[in-house]
């Protein structure tokens, strides 16, 4: 019995968090398909976490690190960085984008992988500078330094979409 709660809840969490999931790992990748793999990626995790979780207090949380992870350990692998290279590759856009929405996933996907983290987790998902820290496992100096930059180089690429005397 205690194995159908486990299953009813773990339905109920994907059921409700799955698009915002879908979300940030998309804003992290910048691709349909990478996006769907990290999600699947990050689910099958949580299910056999799952038992455990359920007395955690940071469900959530944890599934943004493990989305985070699964987005690092693919940029890592060497048949990734090839596939790249190759002339023409173009990420896969989002279903029906909106023309500013396309524009900031052209500009987040200019950021390196770290700094775009950052910006997700903080801006996106409205984390603290802790809690970015603590899901993403790197010190509250590093989430502060990288959003920093991070936000300099997004407002200098979407200035021209903006006007000079309007915010980013």
């Amino acid at each position: 019995m205690r194995g159908a709660i486990h299953e009813a809840d773990f339905s109920e969490y994907v059921t409700a968090r799955r698009p915002d999931l879908w979300r940030s790992a998309y804003l992290l990748c910048g691709d349909v398909q990478r996006a769907d793999d990290l999600v699947q990626t990050a689910l099958m995790k949580l299910y056999v976490a799952w038992p455990r979780l359920t007395k955690a207090d940071n469900v959530d949380g944890y599934a943004r690190r493990i989305i985070a992870n699964a987005h690092i350990d693919e940029v890592r692998r060497p048949w990734r960085r090839e596939t790249a290279r190759l002339e023409g590759h173009e990420p896969e856009a989002a279903p029906e984008p909106v023309e500013d929405r396309e524009t900031l996933i052209r500009a987040l996907a200019e950021l390196p992988d770290g700094q775009r983290r950052v910006v997700v987790l903080r801006h996106y998902w409205g984390l603290s500078v802790a809690e970015t820290a603590r899901d993403l496992g790197i010190s509250e100096g590093t989430v502060k330094s990288q959003c920093a930059l991070a936000l300099h180089k997004l407002e200098a690429a979407l200035a021209p979409f903006f006007g000079e005397g309007e915010p980013a």
